[in-house]
């Protein structure tokens, strides 16, 4: 009998607990029961329980995807984004650690980003949890760099940092130019040094909300 091959997958997703931070400014999210197995007994036969939670967040926690809702009005919400931008995605991985906070075109140079996949791997995720990681000298992609993954036809960009553009620059060129080309954007990403620099299939999809732009995501790659 023939077994499958054996995967490895990488998790690129941060866990959500009560009370995070994940953007300065955002609440954290509220963890509780609806129903708490002590609450369930009297319902069941005797041994049977169960846990029913409720969470109450803003959709931008923990690591999450942008949709083009999230900048234009007429834009895809998380129902109407195509599948197959977020679903077995070909990926590439850009190294960007060491090569300082403005992340530019030329680290693309060596990459096929059409129809790929393309995560930013800063290392700037090293810093979750804490205070540093809001700090507005986190890095972000240039202009420069967003022109080149549209005309390259990149399917989805990805980053590991506090926020793909410059928090400083309130035109948001990263998330204007990208949503505006129907490209969805991942934030917030983590265990980027733990991929090869391709050959591996990023899935990111997000729970088809209506009207909503941003949702948290379980974002991880399986290795080819």
């Amino acid at each position: 009998m023939n077994r499958p091959s054996r995967r490895t997958v990488v998790d690129l997703s941060h866990p959500i607990e009560a009370g995070m931070t994940t953007y300065p400014g955002l609440p954290g999210p509220v963890i509780s029961d609806h129903m708490s197995r002590a609450d369930s007994r009297p319902r069941y036969t005797p041994g049977t329980e169960f846990q029913i939670g409720r969470i109450e967040m803003v959709a931008n926690t923990g690591t999450y995807l942008d949709t083009p809702f999230h900048r234009y009005p007429d834009g895809a919400d998380l129902s109407g984004l195509d599948l197959a931008l977020l679903a077995d995605v070909p990926g590439v991985l850009v190294d960007a650690t060491g090569t300082g906070r403005a992340v530019g075109p030329e680290l693309l140079e060596q990459h096929e980003v059409a129809g790929r996949a393309v995560l930013v791997r800063t290392g700037w995720d090293r810093h979750w949890g804490t205070e540093k990681y809001g700090d507005p000298e986190h890095p972000f992609l240039t202009v420069d760099a967003v022109h080149r993954l549209i005309a390259e036809g990149a399917a989805l960009v990805g980053i590991d940092s506090v926020n793909i553009d410059d928090m400083a620059d309130l035109d948001r060129p990263a998330h204007t130019g990208l949503l505006g080309a129907g490209i969805p954007i991942v934030e917030h990403l983590g265990g980027l040094d733990r991929l090869p620099a391709s050959g591996f299939r990023l899935h990111a999809a997000p729970p088809p909300v209506i009207g909503m732009g941003s949702f948290p995501i379980r974002a991880y790659a399986v290795l080819d």
